[in-house]
């Protein structure tokens, strides 16, 4: 938790340097390229992070084969992003400067197979290695935006600043598992255990997919309909707006092994785990959307200068999603330790349905305000569908309880 305040105090920091320094046009194509290859991400994780969590709490004993497999199996889902983007570029409206910079971003995902690490440190509760890793990184990187910027660097320098950090928090990942006196020479490929892990995790890859159309489809379809401005105007707004999404990720993240074990031991303590963790993300994004909802022009116009105004309203409207992704995520995890992946997936494609079409009808008609407010209204409807299905309806219930402290 330490590490993401200063990683988010930082970053903010430094990329409202960066956003100023870009202008509303050159941002929005970075960030169009961003959330392009976004789209495409959760094809190269193969929705293992989660299932390898909790499969190394359930046998430690099978770290090396686990940790081996998993990471042969992100290598082979790298390259199936690769091959998918490669599909998708020839149906927009690109031009070789957007083209250039979704393949150097894109390049980053090589990387990322090391961060099968970060799922041993996950379980051991051990988080302390993956944050040294990722504060060198972090300073790194900030440093070298910061020198962009002084030296008025091209556009395409802070693409390469992407796979500058995955290839850092890699080799920080890796001095640290080494530092434990434990080797990556020991992990073992097993096809056994790799179609274990893919039976659990299928529905996560195409769940995670759905989960990236809802983060990123918004800026793409801005994108197409209104121009690059526009997702400058937009994406700076939505920058500050997920700014503190971190927070109820690490929570989620750090309790994850303790919820699986309760589950195991006592169900009484699971529940109260639980409800314990909904209440509070959900609260605790409540007590951040409330005063960003009064003070949205200030922030903007502090942060990012008077060129940006348009991006007021839409902080406005968005901040207010960070509830529902909050609860999102916790019942995510109760989900997996539930092993009903596949109603994760349901729910979230009908949501990112649902998303698309408000998209399709209201940025015609109310541009960027109109995708704030798409949204919104189809993160909400994630956590409602959760009363629809059978097999979640009482931990709808459970969660509604939680909130309310009832």
């Amino acid at each position: 938790m330490a590490e993401k305040i200063i990683r988010m105090g930082l970053s903010l920091l430094v990329s409202i340097y960066v956003v100023r320094y870009l202008g509303p046009e050159r941002f929005g194509i970075l960030s169009y390229a961003l959330s392009f290859v976004g789209l495409f991400t959760a094809i190269s994780g193969l929705g293992l992070d989660g299932v390898v969590v909790r499969n190394l709490v359930e046998k430690p004993e099978q770290r090396n084969v686990i940790l081996g497999t998993a990471f042969i199996l992100k290598v082979l889902g790298a390259l199936l992003m690769w091959i998918s983007i490669i599909v998708a570029i020839p149906f927009t409206n690109n031009d070789d400067n957007a083209n250039v910079l979704i393949a150097i971003i894109a390049f980053s995902a090589v990387f990322q197979s090391f961060n099968v690490i970060d799922f041993f440190n996950q379980a051991a509760v051990q988080a302390r290695y993956t944050v040294k890793s990722q504060l060198i990184q972090l300073f790194v990187s900030g440093l070298l935006q910061i020198v962009f910027v002084l030296k008025s660097a091209p556009l395409v320098w802070f693409a390469w600043i992407y796979v500058v950090d995955t290839a850092i928090l890699a080799l920080g990942l890796w001095v640290g598992y080494k530092f434990r006196n434990k080797k990556i020479q020991k992990w073992q490929w097993d096809f056994l255990e790799a179609e274990k892990l893919l039976v659990d995790s299928w529905p996560l890859v195409f769940a995670g997919v759905v989960v990236s159309i809802y983060m990123k489809i918004d800026q793409v379809m801005v994108k197409e309909m209104l121009g690059a401005q526009a997702v400058g105007y937009y994406a700076a707004a939505v920058k500050l707006s997920e700014a503190w999404y971190f927070i109820p990720m690490a929570i989620c993240s750090s309790l994850f092994p303790a919820v699986v074990e309760a589950k195991k031991n006592d169900q009484q303590l699971f529940i109260k785990r639980v409800r314990l963790l909904y209440f509070t993300v959900f609260w605790l994004a409540f007590a951040v959307a409330i005063p960003v909802t009064f003070v949205s022009s200030w922030i903007i116009d502090l942060f990012y200068g008077s060129s940006y105004g348009q991006s007021a309203k839409v902080l406005q409207i968005h901040i207010w999603a960070g509830l529902f992704v909050a609860l999102g995520v916790a019942s995510s995890s109760w989900l997996l330790s539930e092993n009903l992946q596949l109603l994760s997936l349901y729910r979230t494609l009908v949501g990112a349905i649902i998303n698309i079409s408000l998209n399709l009808y209201l940025i015609p008609k109310y541009g960027i305000f109109g995708a704030a407010l798409a949204t919104l209204i189809s993160y909400s409807f994630v956590i409602f569908s959760m009363a629809i299905f059978k097999k979640t309806r009482h931990h709808f219930y459970l969660m509604v309880k939680a909130i309310m402290w009832i």
